[in-house]
């Protein structure tokens, strides 16, 4: 994502995980992936790649602000046939196991700085 650090807007809407994910989906970001016991499902075309098909363009986490069991963390993800999505999870004791295992085997992750 190429977001300017001096513009404030851009700043405000990364604050919230629903504003985010509109963001993305405004530069394509528009498949839902879904973690499954055999790599990461697209819930769009039904495909499942595996760790070595994926890149992560970037990653956001969000605290909850009065409970900590409402940390979320969202992945913008692009797939190597060029599907561009989100996938979202907890993070901490109530994150999804197979969203864990899938992120850790992505060697293709980058986080940009806003």
């Amino acid at each position: 994502m190429n977001t300017q650090d001096t513009d404030p807007k851009q700043k405000i809407e990364m604050k919230s995980l629903v504003s985010c994910t509109t963001l993305l989906l405004s530069q394509g970001f528009s498949t839902q992936f879904k973690a499954i016991d055999k790599g990461l499902k697209s819930l769009s075309t039904e495909k499942t790649f595996q760790p070595s098909e994926v890149k992560i363009m970037n990653f956001y986490r969000f605290e909850g602000e009065s409970d900590p069991a409402d940390s979320s963390i969202l992945y913008a993800i692009e797939t190597n046939d060029g599907e561009k999505g989100t996938l979202t999870d907890s993070y901490g004791p109530y994150g999804d196991t197979n969203v864990t295992k899938f992120i850790q085997q992505v060697e293709d992750m980058e986080k940009k700085a806003h």
